[in-house]
């Protein structure tokens, strides 16, 4: 007596017997999954690279920015405006009064 696949006869038995499917679904598995360079280690990588050009267009505007007030720095007025308000400098025949409200957005820093 010859045992019969009752299965044979179905539409989705034929594919899934069928070899070629077989290393069709294991090489896709092993490409989205296992490889070195699989699927979702290309999108955490893509991730990474689209977060360094947005770090590369920041700094390269930082850098514009910085390059423009060396250039302004080079006059002596614009030295000399910079030092008083960054640095609170002063001449020596002058008196500088530093008023602070509350909620001022400086904050002290003793």
């Amino acid at each position: 007596m010859k045992f019969k696949n009752p299965y044979k006869d179905k539409k989705w038995f034929k594919y899934l017997g069928n070899k070629y499917v077989w290393v069709l679904l294991f090489f896709i598995v092993w490409m989205l999954f296992l490889d070195n360079y699989s699927y979702f280690d290309h999108r955490f990588l893509d991730e990474q690279i689209h977060e360094l050009q947005d770090n590369k267009k920041y700094y390269q505007e930082e850098i514009r920015k910085d390059q423009e007030q060396i250039k302004q720095l080079k006059n002596p007025e614009q030295i000399e405006k910079y030092a008083r308000e960054k640095y609170f400098m002063k001449k020596d025949s002058e008196d500088i009064y530093i008023i602070q409200f509350e909620g001022d957005t400086i904050q002290d820093k003793e």
